[in-house]
């Protein structure tokens, strides 16, 4: 069965509905990301686009991550769109770790869009996307002028921003980005409304954070969060044999305005488990509305 695709906004650029997000295979020197090999990375990175998966979202402080798409998807560029992000950069700190501080000037994002097309055997990516910067920071460096001027060089097909509350109303506001990248997740709602306001302004909404690896413990599988999913008995709603992070996901894929959620793993059965999930295809209408109600009764709920 073929993963359900669906426009990204008005880029007219149509993605599956599962992308994939690329932070897993950073490598450890970046937040304590897990060790990974040139192999690993392209069995997963390989898996990816042959399920059909057409997405895949990066960032240049993602560690190895860029250099692992241009060198284990050469040759299959044409197969997937790709997004990255900017304003970011990387600096050593010790043989184990490395910082990765933000810089808005013109300097730095042209900086970061030569060195990510360099790494990832590219020469335009689909969507560039600011890396979360704030308002003023924004309106200081002037930033949209410079993503038009890497628009224009054929750089980036789109420009795009990674944003969270309270700025990105603000953003949307602007009128001037094609697709917008979102934390959200059925356990942590803040940004379930904005994501309609951004839908409805035309542009694409790329989701994230909605599943993690699902591993208790690690990113949304926390145990705080798991508990609100038991709190909201959403065990009681799944389908026989759907796993939590399955339910979860299908929960993301029900939101009307969300054109992809990215969900990041090193290991290809999970990669399998996430796409039988995103088969499933949303939930009923009638599961849909019982679990918000039964979330917002367990004190998840969205932002005005």
């Amino acid at each position: 069965m073929a993963i359900e695709r669906r426009m990204l906004g008005r880029t007219n650029i149509e993605v599956t509905a599962l992308g994939y997000g690329a932070m897993e295979v950073r490598g450890s020197r970046i937040w304590g990301g897990r060790p990974i090999t040139e192999e690993q990375a392209s069995t997963i990175l390989n898996a990816v686009l042959d399920s059909g998966i057409t997405f895949i979202d990066t960032a240049n402080d993602y560690g190895r991550s860029e250099e692992f798409i241009g060198k284990c998807l050469k040759g299959r560029r044409s197969e997937f769109y790709l997004a990255t992000k900017c304003g970011c950069k990387v600096v050593h700190r010790d043989e184990n770790t490395d910082d990765t501080p933000h810089e808005w000037t013109r300097e730095n994002l042209l900086r970061g869009i030569n060195e990510s097309l360099a790494r990832m055997n590219t020469d335009y990516v689909d969507v560039l996307q600011l890396h979360n910067p704030s308002v003023a920071d924004a309106e200081k460096y002037d930033v949209v002028s410079t993503l038009r001027d890497i628009k224009a060089q054929g750089k980036a097909r789109f420009i795009g921003i990674s944003s969270t509350l309270p700025h990105i109303d603000a953003y949307i506001g602007w009128g001037v980005f094609d697709t917008f990248q979102i934390p959200y997740s059925g356990l942590e709602r803040e940004h379930e409304n904005v994501i309609m306001r951004a839908g409805a302004s035309g542009a694409g909404v790329i989701v994230r954070g909605g599943v993690a690896r699902g591993e208790p413990g690690a990113g949304l599988g926390g145990s705080d969060r798991w508990k609100t999913f038991e709190n909201a008995a959403l065990d009681d709603l799944r389908e026989e044999g759907e796993s939590r992070t399955s339910f979860l996901l299908r929960f993301l894929l029900s939101h009307p305005s969300i054109s992809t959620t990215i969900v990041g793993t090193m290991n290809p059965d999970h990669l399998k488990e996430n796409i039988e999930a995103a088969n499933r295809g949303s939930l009923s209408s009638v599961v849909y509305a019982e679990a918000k109600s039964r979330l917002a009764a367990a004190g998840a709920k969205p932002a005005a």
